[in-house]
């Protein structure tokens, strides 16, 4: 959208906060970037040039706007809509791998040279990899600055600098400010941040574009909630985290302009996955307005839409677990399944502790469930083997389900299985994978909402009508499942 600079003018002069995250406003005059939202007086349209990304503003020399922190925009959403190479790597990019394994190791992961790499995300972002990495580093060091009482040594290491002076350096250049400057700016953080009271605990604001409707999206987390790893608790979900150097527990809170996020970690350089993951649990860099006036097309569909616009996907933070926890809810009831998991959490999975509340354990990586005794499973015989066979396929690396993974390979994979259907395998895409586009024609509650609606309930007539929802359909799929007076759909008390 970037290159559409009459487009981009407008949605600046109208501070139109939709646009956050799809581009970027630098000004010749003044060397800052900003959102489009920015609330200060937008500068003459000549002054004003366009980029895809707060690395590539970064890197043509521009400092972030201290008013509008243009760093803490939501995510452009076409990074999360898409599943090709450079979507694939944004979403890597995010969750750190660049400052754990390098560009060699992005590139490793996708399948491509790291000069390939290199070249596909400067055509499309304006920045590189590394460019890209360095501007993630600065917004979490910027955080960590604003939201921790930690040592400037111990941010600038868990931000992922790789040396106190780059450190510097880089938060000079981004932000204006020295790191003891930025601290020094309140009690209260800028927009975004708000310091921690409790030691120990990250504090921060998760923005979204509005609207969103909360109910279906932590109503759904929390009847689906596995115990010991997730609860409900004062208003908040709350969850465990493996995380690449330790663990950690969540607290997310729907707001009305934004989720409060309390994290606490054992390793602060699990700050930038654990936000990404998240933020991508719960669909936040999704584009509801285009959702949304898509979806209103259909006439069926049009009153689910305005009665609660803004549906996102509940998605999930770990893509394994998930696809486990999906052949364990096979033909079972929600109850049945969060049991069947609880038990395999109480048998293999690793003990944290909780001061706040009732979490017990993280959910077992793969590695551990690998050796667990299918007898020992209160399940059918053939249930047994479609989760053995998973989780062999998952320990050995067959099988990579992550934000790196091509939707269509991993379908392929999925359905060549022994007890994968089309519903296991399309939940699995939309849930852990986070396909805009994955679609359920046989789920039972599908077609009764169909039905009930007027549409066609029959699978092969549903998804004929689906056509016109693409590339929206799980979306659609939310609000179709929204019709149902079930938990699922419904904010806990």
């Amino acid at each position: 959208m970037y290159t559409d600079t009459e487009r981009c003018v407008r949605a600046v002069r109208s501070k139109d906060a939709r646009f956050d995250g799809w581009f970027f406003t630098a000004v010749l005059t003044t060397g800052i970037y900003c959102r489009p939202s920015c609330p200060v007086v937008p500068p003459k349209a000549e002054n004003m040039t366009f980029y895809p990304s707060a690395a590539a503003c970064q890197q043509a020399g521009f400092r972030a706007c201290k008013r509008c922190r243009p760093d803490t925009s939501p995510g452009s959403p076409e990074w999360n809509a898409r599943a090709d190479t450079v979507a694939r790597a944004v979403r890597l990019i995010q969750d750190g791998v660049v400052d754990r394994e390098g560009v060699p190791g992005l590139a490793g992961r996708l399948g491509y040279s790291a000069r390939q790499i290199e070249r596909q995300l400067l055509a499309e972002l304006g920045a590189g990899p590394l460019a890209l990495a360095r501007a993630q580093r600065a917004q979490t060091a910027r955080l960590l600055i604003e939201t921790t009482g930690l040592p400037m040594a111990d941010v600038a290491f868990a931000a992922g600098f790789s040396s106190i002076r780059a450190f510097n350096d880089t938060v000079r250049e981004v932000f204006a400010l020295s790191p003891s400057e930025l601290r020094a700016r309140g009690h209260r953080g800028a927009r975004g941040t708000e310091r921690a009271t409790t030691p120990g605990v990250i504090s921060l604001r998760l923005p979204f574009r509005a609207p969103l409707t909360p109910d279906n999206l932590f109503g759904h987390l929390a009847a689906t909630a596995v115990p010991g790893v997730e609860e409900w608790r004062d208003g908040a979900y709350r969850r465990t985290l493996s995380l690449p150097y330790g663990h950690g527990i969540v607290a997310l809170t729907p707001r009305p302009d934004h989720i409060a996020c309390r994290l606490s970690l054992t390793d602060p350089r699990d700050l930038t996955l654990a936000i990404s993951s998240c933020r991508r649990m719960l669909d936040l860099d999704a584009d509801p307005v285009a959702v949304d006036e898509q979806l209103r097309a259909d006439p069926q569909l049009t009153p689910l839409v305005d009665k609660a616009p803004g549906r996102r996907v509940p998605r999930t933070v770990d893509a394994a677990e998930f696809a486990v926890r999906a052949v364990l809810g096979q033909q079972v009831s929600t109850a049945a399944a969060r049991t069947h998991a609880a038990r395999l959490v109480t048998a293999h999975g690793e003990p944290v502790e909780d001061p706040e509340g009732g979490l017990t354990h993280l959910f077992p990586a793969p590695e551990a469930l690998a050796a667990l005794d299918p007898e020992a499973l209160a399940l059918p015989r053939s249930r047994r083997t479609t989760l053995t066979t998973l989780v062999a396929a998952l320990a050995d690396g067959t099988l990579r389900l992550g934000p790196d993974s091509d939707w269509d390979r991993a379908r392929e994979q999925l359905i060549a299985l022994p007890g994968f259907g089309p519903w296991t395998v399309e939940v699995i895409a939309m849930r852990a994978l986070g396909d805009p586009d994955a679609f359920l024609p046989t789920d039972l509650g599908m077609r009764r909402a169909a039905a009930g609606l007027g549409l066609p309930s029959t699978p092969a007539a549903l998804t004929a009508r689906a056509a016109a929802w693409r590339p929206w359909r799980a979306y659609a799929v939310q609000y179709l499942w929204a019709t149902e007076d079930h938990a699922i759909n419904h904010l806990p008390v």
